[in-house]
């Protein structure tokens, strides 16, 4: 309802008034979370301190070499969906939907605390032989199958989170695309405090929250700018909508 309110104010120009309903909404939807911005943090220190350029060129050819997989990346409300159905109306490209797949290898491979122990990934990939890493590179093609209705040569997975994993992504699918959604800090972080999500997206239900959570994001995808440069297409979600064509 507070959410709701907020939206019907928001609509009829009362803007401090929809911002108290917004702000209502997302203290009560927080006080539900269990989340933790130190948490993500932590991750993307862990990912910047592994991928770095000699430990990618030490396993430059690793994984699948099939190029089927489009992945969309970034925050959430950044125009994801837009850039997917813009893709998806060519012949050779299909639209499925945003896939686990990724973030459940990153489960396997110990993304969570376990029996007291802190998390062991991305750290845990560098154990990981040429075989493999091919061997989920191809897990993951397996498991999408399912989803490729129209047997098309290429297919999207809109996962937003999968920014945490383009490391994981590069070493197991070194030919998928990878696509950065980006839109604008104030209106991407302010278009997430607005939504009120059927579930997860835990982040958004606090402006410091969700800050801290863009920040992380701009800064791993700099890093893999760094890194890899030229290996990931940004999209500016305001360059999109002021000329659609």
């Amino acid at each position: 309802f507070e959410f709701a309110l907020g939206k019907a104010l928001e609509d009829a120009a009362d803007y401090a008034g929809a911002f108290e309903h917004y702000s209502r909404g997302n203290a009560l939807r927080r006080a539900q979370a269990i989340y933790s911005s130190e948490g993500n943090t932590k991750l993307a220190n862990r990912t910047l301190t592994l991928f770095t350029r000699e430990f990618l060129d030490a396993r430059q050819g690793f994984g699948t070499a099939a190029p089927d997989p489009i992945f969309i990346v970034g925050m959430p409300r950044a125009g994801s969906t837009l850039i997917e159905q813009i893709l998806a109306s060519h012949s050779q490209v299909e639209g499925t939907r945003e896939l686990p797949d990724i973030s459940g290898f990153a489960l396997e491979l110990g993304i969570l605390s376990q029996h007291g122990q802190p998390p062991t990934y991305p750290q845990s990939l560098a154990r990981l032989s040429r075989r493999e890493l091919t061997a989920l590179g191809e897990r993951y093609l397996e498991q999408t199958r399912a989803h490729r209705l129209r047997g098309t040569p290429y297919f999207i997975d809109k996962m937003p989170s999968n920014f945490f994993h383009v490391g994981l992504i590069q070493l197991i699918l070194p030919n998928a695309r990878i696509i950065d959604a980006r839109r604008s800090p104030l209106g991407c972080c302010f278009s997430n405090f607005k939504q009120h999500f059927q579930a997860g997206v835990w982040f958004s239900y606090d402006l410091e929250d969700v800050g801290r959570y863009y920040r992380d994001y701009v800064r791993l995808m700099a890093h893999f700018d760094a890194v890899m440069p030229g290996r990931v297409h940004r999209v500016y979600y305001e360059n999109v909508v002021a000329d659609l064509e």
